[in-house]
Protein backbone atom coordinates (compact mmCIF):
# COMPACT_ATOMS: atom_id res chain seq x y z
CA UNK A 1 0.00 0.00 0.00
CA UNK A 2 1.48 3.35 -1.08
CA UNK A 3 0.37 5.12 2.11
CA UNK A 4 2.30 2.70 4.36
CA UNK A 5 6.00 3.48 4.53
CA UNK A 6 8.29 0.72 3.37
CA UNK A 7 10.17 0.66 6.68
CA UNK A 8 7.05 0.10 8.81
CA UNK A 9 6.79 -3.36 10.37
CA UNK A 10 3.19 -4.53 10.22
CA UNK A 11 2.00 -8.00 11.13
CA UNK A 12 0.09 -9.57 8.22
CA UNK A 13 -2.85 -10.25 10.54
CA UNK A 14 -3.34 -6.57 11.39
CA UNK A 15 -6.32 -4.88 9.75
CA UNK A 16 -5.51 -1.40 8.44
CA UNK A 17 -8.02 0.49 6.36
CA UNK A 18 -6.82 1.29 2.85
CA UNK A 19 -7.14 5.02 3.52
CA UNK A 20 -5.06 4.99 6.73
CA UNK A 21 -1.42 6.07 6.66
CA UNK A 22 1.52 4.61 8.56
CA UNK A 23 4.83 6.43 8.88
CA UNK A 24 8.43 5.20 8.84
CA UNK A 25 9.57 2.59 11.37
CA UNK A 26 6.15 2.18 12.96
CA UNK A 27 5.49 -1.26 14.46
CA UNK A 28 1.94 -2.66 14.39
CA UNK A 29 0.96 -5.99 15.95
CA UNK A 30 -1.35 -8.76 14.74
CA UNK A 31 -4.46 -7.88 16.77
CA UNK A 32 -4.58 -4.20 15.80
CA UNK A 33 -7.41 -2.67 13.77
CA UNK A 34 -7.05 0.87 12.39
CA UNK A 35 -9.95 2.74 10.78
CA UNK A 36 -10.31 4.98 7.78
CA UNK A 37 -8.13 8.06 7.35
CA UNK A 38 -6.28 7.56 10.64
CA UNK A 39 -2.62 8.54 10.44
CA UNK A 40 0.08 6.79 12.46
CA UNK A 41 3.32 8.74 12.79
CA UNK A 42 6.91 7.55 12.59
CA UNK A 43 8.24 5.16 15.24
CA UNK A 44 4.84 4.49 16.83
CA UNK A 45 4.29 1.09 18.43
CA UNK A 46 0.69 -0.18 18.39
CA UNK A 47 0.20 -3.63 19.87
CA UNK A 48 -2.20 -5.78 21.86
CA UNK A 49 -5.90 -6.12 21.06
CA UNK A 50 -6.20 -2.49 20.02
CA UNK A 51 -8.98 -0.98 17.96
CA UNK A 52 -8.59 2.56 16.62
CA UNK A 53 -11.43 4.33 14.82
CA UNK A 54 -11.51 6.83 11.99
CA UNK A 55 -9.76 10.18 11.39
CA UNK A 56 -7.37 9.94 14.33
CA UNK A 57 -3.99 11.68 14.21
CA UNK A 58 -1.33 9.74 16.12
CA UNK A 59 1.99 11.54 16.31
CA UNK A 60 5.46 10.04 16.39
CA UNK A 61 6.74 7.77 19.19
CA UNK A 62 3.34 7.00 20.73
CA UNK A 63 2.97 3.60 22.43
CA UNK A 64 -0.59 2.26 22.30
CA UNK A 65 -1.85 -1.10 23.55
CA UNK A 66 1.12 -2.23 25.64
CA UNK A 67 0.44 -4.53 28.58
CA UNK A 68 -0.75 -2.74 31.73
CA UNK A 69 1.67 -1.64 34.41
CA UNK A 70 -0.07 -3.88 36.92
CA UNK A 71 1.72 -6.76 38.66
CA UNK A 72 -1.51 -8.77 38.64
CA UNK A 73 -1.62 -8.85 34.85
CA UNK A 74 -0.95 -12.39 33.65
CA UNK A 75 -1.30 -12.11 29.89
CA UNK A 76 -5.09 -12.12 29.68
CA UNK A 77 -6.71 -11.04 26.42
CA UNK A 78 -7.73 -7.49 27.31
CA UNK A 79 -8.26 -4.49 25.03
CA UNK A 80 -7.66 -0.86 24.17
CA UNK A 81 -10.39 0.93 22.22
CA UNK A 82 -9.97 4.40 20.73
CA UNK A 83 -12.81 6.22 18.98
CA UNK A 84 -12.80 8.78 16.18
CA UNK A 85 -11.14 12.13 15.44
CA UNK A 86 -8.73 12.06 18.37
CA UNK A 87 -5.42 13.90 18.34
CA UNK A 88 -2.74 11.89 20.18
CA UNK A 89 0.55 13.73 20.43
CA UNK A 90 4.14 12.58 20.84
CA UNK A 91 5.21 9.94 23.40
CA UNK A 92 1.71 9.15 24.70
CA UNK A 93 1.27 5.77 26.40
CA UNK A 94 -2.14 4.06 26.56
CA UNK A 95 -2.29 0.58 28.14
CA UNK A 96 -4.62 -2.39 27.81
CA UNK A 97 -7.28 -3.13 30.43
CA UNK A 98 -7.21 -5.81 33.11
CA UNK A 99 -9.57 -8.63 34.08
CA UNK A 100 -9.85 -7.09 37.55
CA UNK A 101 -12.02 -4.40 35.92
CA UNK A 102 -13.96 -4.32 32.66
CA UNK A 103 -11.02 -5.62 30.65
CA UNK A 104 -10.82 -2.60 28.36
CA UNK A 105 -9.26 0.85 28.38
CA UNK A 106 -11.46 3.15 26.32
CA UNK A 107 -11.02 6.61 24.81
CA UNK A 108 -14.01 8.23 23.12
CA UNK A 109 -14.19 10.75 20.27
CA UNK A 110 -12.75 14.22 19.53
CA UNK A 111 -10.24 14.25 22.37
CA UNK A 112 -7.16 16.49 22.34
CA UNK A 113 -4.37 14.55 24.08
CA UNK A 114 -1.04 16.34 24.29
CA UNK A 115 2.51 14.99 24.54
CA UNK A 116 3.64 12.49 27.19
CA UNK A 117 0.12 11.78 28.46
CA UNK A 118 -0.28 8.40 30.18
CA UNK A 119 -3.66 6.65 30.25
CA UNK A 120 -3.38 3.54 32.38
CA UNK A 121 -5.32 0.28 32.38
CA UNK A 122 -9.11 0.31 32.57
CA UNK A 123 -9.47 4.08 32.26
CA UNK A 124 -12.61 5.42 30.63
CA UNK A 125 -12.09 8.73 28.82
CA UNK A 126 -15.19 10.38 27.35
CA UNK A 127 -15.52 12.76 24.41
CA UNK A 128 -14.16 16.26 23.74
CA UNK A 129 -11.68 16.13 26.63
CA UNK A 130 -8.32 17.91 26.80
CA UNK A 131 -5.32 16.38 28.54
CA UNK A 132 -2.34 18.74 28.59
CA UNK A 133 1.32 17.71 28.48
CA UNK A 134 2.39 15.09 31.03
CA UNK A 135 -1.10 14.60 32.47
CA UNK A 136 -1.28 11.12 34.00
CA UNK A 137 -4.34 8.98 34.62
CA UNK A 138 -3.70 6.03 36.93
CA UNK A 139 -5.66 2.81 36.58
CA UNK A 140 -9.47 2.73 36.62
CA UNK A 141 -9.91 6.52 36.29
CA UNK A 142 -13.11 7.80 34.67
CA UNK A 143 -12.96 11.13 32.85
CA UNK A 144 -16.23 12.74 31.77
CA UNK A 145 -17.05 14.53 28.52
CA UNK A 146 -15.49 17.98 28.02
CA UNK A 147 -13.26 17.63 31.09
CA UNK A 148 -9.85 19.34 31.04
CA UNK A 149 -6.75 18.07 32.85
CA UNK A 150 -3.87 20.53 33.19
CA UNK A 151 -0.25 19.77 32.46
CA UNK A 152 1.78 17.74 34.99
CA UNK A 153 -1.43 16.77 36.82
CA UNK A 154 -1.71 13.28 38.28
CA UNK A 155 -5.05 11.55 38.85
CA UNK A 156 -5.12 8.82 41.50
CA UNK A 157 -6.43 5.36 40.62
CA UNK A 158 -10.19 4.82 40.82
CA UNK A 159 -10.86 8.58 40.85
CA UNK A 160 -13.66 10.06 38.75
CA UNK A 161 -13.71 13.49 37.15
CA UNK A 162 -17.12 14.68 36.03
CA UNK A 163 -18.22 16.24 32.78
CA UNK A 164 -17.12 19.86 32.16
CA UNK A 165 -14.79 19.79 35.18
CA UNK A 166 -11.32 21.30 35.00
CA UNK A 167 -8.16 20.43 36.95
CA UNK A 168 -5.44 23.06 36.87
CA UNK A 169 -1.71 22.77 36.29
CA UNK A 170 0.34 20.39 38.47
CA UNK A 171 -2.58 19.30 40.62
CA UNK A 172 -2.88 16.16 42.75
CA UNK A 173 -6.30 14.64 42.13
CA UNK A 174 -6.96 11.93 44.72
CA UNK A 175 -10.72 12.36 45.22
CA UNK A 176 -13.65 12.59 42.82
CA UNK A 177 -14.15 15.94 41.10
CA UNK A 178 -17.86 16.68 40.54
CA UNK A 179 -19.14 17.87 37.15
CA UNK A 180 -18.65 21.56 36.28
CA UNK A 181 -16.11 22.22 39.08
CA UNK A 182 -12.69 23.87 38.75
CA UNK A 183 -9.98 22.46 41.01
CA UNK A 184 -6.26 22.80 41.49
CA UNK A 185 -3.44 22.43 43.97
CA UNK A 186 -1.89 19.90 46.32
CA UNK A 187 -3.89 19.40 48.45
CA UNK A 188 -6.63 19.77 45.88
CA UNK A 189 -9.26 22.47 46.38
CA UNK A 190 -12.33 23.67 44.50
CA UNK A 191 -11.81 27.18 43.12
CA UNK A 192 -15.23 27.73 41.55
CA UNK A 193 -17.23 26.30 38.68
CA UNK A 194 -16.27 26.27 35.02
CA UNK A 195 -18.47 29.16 33.91
CA UNK A 196 -16.32 30.22 30.96
CA UNK A 197 -16.16 26.68 29.61
CA UNK A 198 -19.94 26.36 29.83
CA UNK A 199 -20.42 29.63 27.95
CA UNK A 200 -18.10 28.48 25.19
CA UNK A 201 -20.10 25.27 24.87
CA UNK A 202 -23.37 27.11 24.40
CA UNK A 203 -24.96 26.71 27.82
CA UNK A 204 -27.82 29.17 28.24
CA UNK A 205 -27.78 31.85 30.92
CA UNK A 206 -30.54 29.93 32.74
CA UNK A 207 -28.55 26.71 32.83
CA UNK A 208 -25.42 28.51 34.04
CA UNK A 209 -27.42 30.26 36.77
CA UNK A 210 -28.78 26.90 37.93
CA UNK A 211 -25.29 25.36 38.03
CA UNK A 212 -24.04 28.39 39.98
CA UNK A 213 -26.74 27.85 42.60
CA UNK A 214 -25.89 24.15 42.76
CA UNK A 215 -22.22 25.03 43.29
CA UNK A 216 -23.18 27.31 46.17
CA UNK A 217 -25.30 24.59 47.77
CA UNK A 218 -22.46 22.10 47.59
CA UNK A 219 -19.54 24.36 48.51
CA UNK A 220 -20.66 27.64 50.07
CA UNK A 221 -23.49 26.92 52.52
CA UNK A 222 -21.68 24.77 55.05
CA UNK A 223 -24.05 21.84 54.55
CA UNK A 224 -23.19 18.23 55.25
CA UNK A 225 -22.94 16.12 52.13
CA UNK A 226 -26.26 14.44 52.85
CA UNK A 227 -27.98 17.78 53.41
CA UNK A 228 -26.41 19.18 50.22
CA UNK A 229 -27.74 16.25 48.17
CA UNK A 230 -31.23 16.85 49.58
CA UNK A 231 -30.94 20.56 48.83
CA UNK A 232 -29.92 19.79 45.25
CA UNK A 233 -33.09 17.74 44.88
CA UNK A 234 -35.13 20.77 45.85
CA UNK A 235 -33.07 23.09 43.68
CA UNK A 236 -33.80 21.08 40.54
CA UNK A 237 -37.52 21.90 40.95
CA UNK A 238 -36.73 25.62 41.22
CA UNK A 239 -34.63 25.67 38.03
CA UNK A 240 -36.42 23.63 35.34
CA UNK A 241 -34.01 24.81 32.62
CA UNK A 242 -31.06 23.45 34.61
CA UNK A 243 -32.77 20.47 36.22
CA UNK A 244 -30.83 17.92 34.18
CA UNK A 245 -27.49 19.58 35.02
CA UNK A 246 -28.33 19.70 38.73
CA UNK A 247 -29.39 16.05 38.62
CA UNK A 248 -26.11 15.14 36.93
CA UNK A 249 -24.17 16.86 39.72
CA UNK A 250 -26.34 15.35 42.46
CA UNK A 251 -26.10 11.81 41.09
CA UNK A 252 -22.32 12.04 40.70
CA UNK A 253 -21.90 13.18 44.30
CA UNK A 254 -24.30 10.57 45.66
CA UNK A 255 -22.47 7.76 43.81
CA UNK A 256 -18.95 8.77 44.87
CA UNK A 257 -16.93 5.96 46.45
CA UNK A 258 -13.72 7.88 47.13
CA UNK A 259 -15.47 11.02 48.37
CA UNK A 260 -15.55 14.30 46.49
CA UNK A 261 -13.02 17.09 46.78
CA UNK A 262 -14.56 19.60 49.15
Amino acid sequence: MSNIHSTAIIDPAAHIDSTATVGPYAVIGPHVRIGARTSVGPHCVIEGHTRIGEDNKIFQFASLGAVPQDKKYAGESTRLEIGHRNTIREFCTFNLGTVQDRGVTSIGDDNWIMAYVHIAHDCVVGNQTILANNATLAGHVHLGDWAIIGGLTGVHQFSRIGAHAMAGFASHVSQDVPPFMMVDGNPLAVRGFNVEGLRRRGFSAERIAAIKQAYRVLYRQGLTLEAAINALNELSHEHPHGAADIAQLRDFVAASQRGIVR
